[in-house]
C-alpha cells in the first residue's frame, strides 16, 4: 500500500516521531514542512530568508508560498512510487483545497493532544523558536486555522482522530489500526 496521508496535530503532539514510525511501517515518504522550513532558514536560502520572520514570530507562512513548496516536493518520483505522509501541511482550508485539487489524499489523521500537553512538550524540547510567546501564537493559529482544516477533511469523510497521549508504541499501534481500518488494509 502506498498511502497518501496528511498528519495533523498540535505542535508537540509527536507528529515527527509517529511519522518516522509510519514511514517505516508503510514505506511512504515523510514530508515535514517544518523541517523543510528550518533547513532552508539554517542554510540561508532565499526561501529561508522569506520564511524566517514568519517563523520567529510564530506566524504561518502565506498559503501561496506553502502550496508552491509542497507542490514541488510532491511532484518528485519517490512520492509517486511510495506515497506520502504530509506533516505540517495543509494548515488552512485554502491549502487543503489547493492540495486536494492537485493530489489525491487518502486520509487525514489527527494526532490529538490537549493544548496543555502540547505547550509542555514544546517547552521541554528546547528549540530556539519555542519561546512561550511563539508557542502561544502557534497554538492560537492552530485553533483558528488548522482546526477548521481538520473539520474540512472530516466533512469529506477523510479524517480519523487518534489519541496522541501515551507510550510511543501505544500511540503507533492506535495510528496503524485507525489508518488500516479506514483504508481497508
Amino acid at each position: 500500500m502506498a498511502p497518501r496521508l496528511v498528519i495533523f496535530g498540535r505542535q508537540g503532539a509527536g507528529k515527527g516521531t509517529q511519522c518516522a514510525f509510519l514511514t517505516d511501517h508503510y514505506g511512504a515518504v515523510h514530508i515535514s514542512t517544518g523541517d523543510m522550513l528550518r533547513e532552508a532558514v539554517a542554510a540561508g536560502t532565499e526561501f529561508g530568508a522569506l520564511a524566517k520572520p514568519f517563523m520567529d514570530s510564530g506566524q504561518l507562512l502565506p498559503d501561496d508560498v506553502m502550496v508552491g513548496v509542497v507542490r514541488e516536493r510532491l511532484s518528485e518520483s519517490d512520492v509517486s512510487e511510495r506515497g506520502f505522509l504530509l506533516d505540517g501541511f495543509p494548515r488552512t482550508v485554502p491549502q487543503a483545497e489547493a492540495l486536494c485539487a492537485e493530489v489525491e489524499v487518502d486520509l487525514g489523521v489527527n494526532l490529538d493532544v490537549s493544548e496543555e500537553v502540547s505547550r509542555a512538550r514544546m517547552l521541554d524540547r528546547g528549540r530556539n523558536d519555542d519561546t512561550p510567546e511563539a508557542i502561544d501564537k502557534r497554538l492560537a493559529a492552530y485553533a483558528d486555522q488548522t482546526v477548521p482544516t481538520i473539520e474540512w477533511f472530516a466533512a469529506q469523510d477523510r479524517m480519523v482522530t487518534v489519541d496522541g497521549v501515551g507510550e510511543q508504541a501505544e500511540v503507533s499501534a492506535r495510528l496503524v489500526a485507525a489508518i488500516n481500518e479506514r483504508l481497508g488494509s
